[in-house]
């Protein structure tokens, strides 16, 4: 289960991401297409076209860090990020058992 504390924003780059972008790539976006301090401690989530990789930016503690997931290609299910921001696909809203956060899940912040 993932635990966060109750002032963490959860940001959505919705639009296609190079992925291949690292740390300094992505700051720059999180500081131009959100805004906000990539300090700041929010999750800031980038996904490729295919909606098969995601990547997320976060500060911590001591320095920037990135978490990094690629969907196998044989997952009987259809793309977890196909639909990202959107209710059918949103995990974050599902209970801790079908994989998702608790009730107190952060809010999502999807920008264009």
């Amino acid at each position: 289960m993932i635990c966060l504390p109750h002032p963490v924003r959860v940001f959505l780059h919705t639009q296609a991401t190079d992925l291949r972008k690292g740390f300094d790539g992505l700051a720059g976006l999180v500081t131009t297409a959100f805004a906000q301090d990539p300090t700041s401690g929010h999750l800031f989530l980038f996904v490729n076209r295919r909606r098969d990789r995601i990547k997320i930016l976060y500060w911590d503690r001591d320095g920037l860090a990135i978490w990094y997931k690629k969907q196998e290609s044989d997952y009987p299910h259809s793309f977890i990020f196909t639909e990202i921001g959107g209710r059918p696909h949103n995990r974050t809203c599902w209970p801790v058992a079908a994989g998702g956060m608790d009730g107190n899940a952060p809010r999502i912040v999807a920008r264009m």
